[in-house]
């Protein structure tokens, strides 16, 4: 059973579905706005109620992740390991290429639907190099506004990814 269908048993609504699947890691809007227009909302509606969704958790991504990571490193061997694992994501290539490009690269690395983007990484990579919210937080929203712009004419079939 999936998300959508086990919220939908609950009595939830298509919108609040659509809300809380694209606040999901991974998933975010890129599959949410399907999963939205596959419950019968349109692309559009679908569209903005996963875009605030998507960007939701991210200030708090930004100003709480550090917090977090070191209380998780010290609870245990496993914890410590996917710490160092995030860290390592922080640090990657995308990460430094992002440093360098700031505002158009943190937009680009979020906008682009591929795996890995996303608003969560994006953030999570803005707090790991000590990015202030006021910087951050503009490249990722529009990030997210250009994944939704390109997932919503993916999904309305307008284009296609892979063809």
């Amino acid at each position: 059973m999936d998300i959508s269908s086990f919220i939908s048993d609950l009595g939830a609504g298509d919108a609040l579905v659509t809300f809380i699947v694209s606040m999901l890691p991974v998933v975010e809007l890129r599959g949410a706005i399907p999963v939205g227009a596959g419950l019968g909302l349109p692309v559009w509606q679908a569209a903005l109620i996963s875009i605030v969704g998507n960007v939701l958790p991210v200030p708090f991504i930004i100003l709480f992740i550090r917090t977090i990571l070191d209380w998780l490193r010290g609870k245990s061997a496993r914890a410590r390991r996917v710490v160092e694992w995030l860290e390592a994501k922080g640090r990657s290539r995308k990460a430094e290429q992002i440093r360098q490009g700031q505002f158009w690269g943190l937009l680009l690395f979020v906008g682009v639907p591929l795996p890995g983007t996303g608003a969560w990484t994006g953030a999570l990579i803005a707090a790991l190099l000590n990015m202030r919210m006021k910087r951050a937080l503009p490249p990722i929203i529009l990030g997210v506004l250009l994944a939704a712009l390109l997932v919503s004419l993916a999904t309305a079939g307008v284009i296609r990814f892979l063809i």
